[in-house]
């Protein structure tokens, strides 16, 4: 059995914090050494080691997502392998292109999170947003107890963060909240809340978020000295500045230095790193993450990377609904012209994340059965582990995407001793175009050796 010993020996803890919750504070989780939060189970006691691992998302000793979903979704609702649960789909944002211009997509989230303040459904939201200045990180979890500061965490923050201040801070003190977060978050927030009966009854609503996967906090560093600004000197990021006249998905980064009076942005997808398939500062905890969809979730919220919404560069959602209050919230929204919906199919949702699930399915298949072959421990997931049926070009695809998210962090730690940018660069950019070459190198051979052929034959009848 693959306990959380198993998880935090091989580096796989997440840092979502629930062991921590759950033994009091007495499973320590803090920032490793490579910028992501980590549990330490040194000079714990068993019957605190035991109580954790009943909690940890990554252990074969808690609840996986279909156990936890079926009681509270099963009875009504219909399973897709992908989805999970769903009543309700569709696509959505925000009509007011004022408000819109301030969220990463189409605002879906924080408005269902200040739906549910606002109609007294929940006394508070726990989620990220940005830190304080002097707290040494730049976002947090925190607790929002009024509209405004619901407002003020609107955007994506891909980010290392934790759970266990904020969860702890609340533990008893008579009131109800939504947590937001993504899919391994939720599934513990759910098993604290069966481990723990007080905070059980506290947390009333699991708002989940789309997940591709999680960042280290070096990702926000390295992304923002790409654009001028060295990490001892970064003040705040923004990971999704919309830029109007252009795709949704085609967004700049921002970053701002202490001594900076402006953003200073830069296309994402010209920073090394900002190309969310190649991996880059992922923690190695979502390697062994089948769970896209947030399945123990409420509702879940995503982008619409599908044809007929990416072209609008204000962003619009992909929602799952599974729970009846929230449906009528949605309902309503619409009928006051507050809301734009679009009822989607089933298969249409998960079309828009059709590149996660080949990370999260066949990838992971891959994974596990190349760590199998090493002899390590691995969790036991809903996706078998095997090779059987993945094209050579795939399996190459998935091992070197594996290995770039090592090297990323292994060179920006070098970066940061060094103080030189470029120790990173230098180290990411042959393998991008590897990992380029391997993605598109055989088209491009098949078009050259077409291009070929037919620049022959044209020079061949001309010479006729």
């Amino acid at each position: 059995m693959h306990t959380i010993e198993n998880v935090v020996g091989q580096g796989m803890c997440v840092g979502c914090g629930a062991c921590s919750v759950v033994t009091g504070g007495r499973v320590p989780v803090k920032i490793g050494r490579r910028g992501s939060y980590e549990a330490s189970l040194a000079a714990v006691q068993s019957a605190d080691v035991r109580r954790a691992s009943r909690v940890c998302p990554f252990s074969d000793e808690s609840r996986n997502e279909d156990e936890i979903s079926q009681p509270l979704y099963g009875k009504d609702q219909p399973h897709d392998p992908l989805l999970g649960h769903h009543q309700f789909t569709f696509a959505g944002r925000i009509a007011d292109d004022g408000v819109l211009e301030g969220s990463s997509s189409g605002g879906m989230t924080s408005w269902t999170a200040a739906q549910l303040l606002a109609r007294g459904l929940v006394d508070g939201v726990i989620h990220v947003g940005a830190a304080s200045p002097g707290q040494g990180e730049l976002f947090t979890y925190q607790v929002s107890y009024n509209l405004a500061d619901i407002q003020l965490k609107r955007k994506s923050a891909y980010y290392s963060t934790t759970m266990a201040d904020a969860l702890a801070q609340i533990r008893g003190d008579g009131r109800s909240y939504a947590v937001i977060g993504v899919p391994c978050f939720i599934r513990a927030a759910r098993l604290v809340g069966e481990e723990d009966p007080v905070l059980g009854k506290q947390l009333k609503y699991h708002l989940g978020l789309v997940c591709g996967h999680l960042k280290s906090q070096w990702f926000a560093e390295s992304m923002a000295w790409q654009a001028g600004v060295k990490p001892d000197a970064l003040e705040s990021v923004d990971f999704r500045v919309k830029a109007k006249h252009r795709s949704s998905n085609d967004y700049d980064f921002g970053a701002k230095g202490t001594d900076d009076s402006y953003l200073s942005t830069k296309p994402t997808q010209a920073l090394v790193g900002g190309n969310w398939g190649h991996g880059m500062f992922q923690l190695n905890a979502c390697n062994y993450c089948d769970d896209i969809f947030a399945e123990t979730a409420d509702v879940v919220f995503g982008d619409a990377w599908l044809p007929e919404y990416k072209s609008d560069s204000r962003g619009t959602n992909v929602v799952i609904s599974r729970n009846e209050n929230l449906n009528t919230i949605f309902a309503e929204g619409q009928a006051q012209g507050i809301l734009r919906l679009d009822e989607l199919p089933a298969d249409r949702v998960a079309a828009s994340q059709a590149g996660n699930f080949r990370h999260r399915r066949i990838g992971l298949a891959v994974r596990l059965a190349d760590d199998i072959r090493e002899g390590k421990s691995v969790p036991l997931k809903r996706i078998a582990p095997g090779i059987e049926g993945v094209s050579a070009r795939r399996l190459d695809l998935i091992r070197l995407r594996r290995k770039m998210s090592e090297k990323s962090l292994q060179s920006f730690e070098s970066a940061k001793m060094e103080n030189n940018i470029n120790v990173f660069l230098k180290t990411m950019l042959p393998l991008v175009r590897k990992y380029r070459n391997v993605e598109f190198g055989g088209a491009h051979k098949r078009i050259l050796t077409d291009y070929k052929s037919r620049l022959k034959w044209a020079l061949a009848s001309l010479r006729r």
